[in-house]
């Protein structure tokens, strides 16, 4: 009998630059392996923009404080733990890619969104002076894709990307982009 969660190996996933990146700050490589696990635990292919959005939540203070405390967050973790057993099954097997902004070529286990963000949020952080990206910067350019993953599932919880980036913004005083771009 095989045990229910594969082990992960080096093999089995590829590397992808982000799992060893000296740009993520410690809480974001945290959220990284977080979205790595999950992903090897609902199995699915790639780690794709919801993978990052649930570890956010669950490890990232200053990205969940973005949603409160209220039955909005309650909401949003309900539809993200359904990805496993309802409607995020039928992600399985597909590639998550909006076609709404240029690509980078994604890593072996990484969605092209996925992949993206990440860099974005890397990008993000060199353009304020900093030299770590941190998860409100994930948080950024994973919801400024109206076409990903990690936005459907916002909507479906009565959430809005514009207002997270809003959000955002307001708190950093930064540009963020909209209608698809990240601001990097």
């Amino acid at each position: 009998m095989q045990p229910r969660i594969p082990r992960q190996s080096v093999h089995e996933q590829g590397i992808h630059r982000a799992d060893n990146d000296a740009r993520l700050s410690a809480e974001l490589a945290a959220v990284v392996t977080g979205a790595r696990r999950r992903a090897l635990r609902d199995g699915d292919r790639q780690i794709d923009t919801a993978h990052l959005l649930h570890s956010l939540l669950e490890s990232d203070s200053e990205a969940r404080a973005v949603f409160g405390d209220g039955p909005q967050i309650a909401r949003l973790l309900g539809y993200l733990v359904q990805r496993s057993i309802g409607y995020g099954l039928r992600w399985q097997g597909s590639v998550e890619d909006s076609g709404a902004i240029p690509v980078i070529a994604a890593a072996e286990g990484w969605s092209p969104l996925a992949a993206d963000a990440l860099e974005h949020a890397c990008e993000r952080a060199e353009l304020r002076g900093d030299d770590l990206a941190s998860g409100i910067d994930l948080l950024a350019t994973i919801v400024a894709d109206p076409g990903s993953r990690a936005v459907e599932v916002l909507h479906r919880a009565g959430i809005e990307s514009p207002e997270v980036l809003i959000w955002i913004e307001g708190r950093s005083g930064e540009y963020v982009g909209g209608g698809g771009e990240t601001g990097c």
